[in-house]
């Protein structure tokens, strides 16, 4: 079980919506979460490998050498 601090206003939405639809809060931080964990695993994963990609040193590749060199050349 986890416990999350919402600010005011978001709380007051939860509630609502909550209220409106019959369904509890725990379904929409779920649902939310399950929408969007992914995004964000994507994007943090990502970032951290460009940032251990900078510390190697390694050259990068230019994008127009990689199409050349497996043939997607225009």
């Amino acid at each position: 079980m986890h416990t999350v601090r919402l600010p005011v206003g978001l709380s007051q939405r939860l509630v609502l919506l909550s209220k409106a639809t019959q369904r509890t809060k725990s379904y929409f931080i779920r649902e939310a979460l399950e929408r969007t964990l992914e995004d964000l695993e994507d994007a943090y994963l990502a970032e951290t490998a460009y940032e251990e990609f900078l510390k190697s040193g390694e050259k990068a590749i230019p994008l127009e050498d990689v199409e050349r060199d497996i043939g997607l050349e225009d």
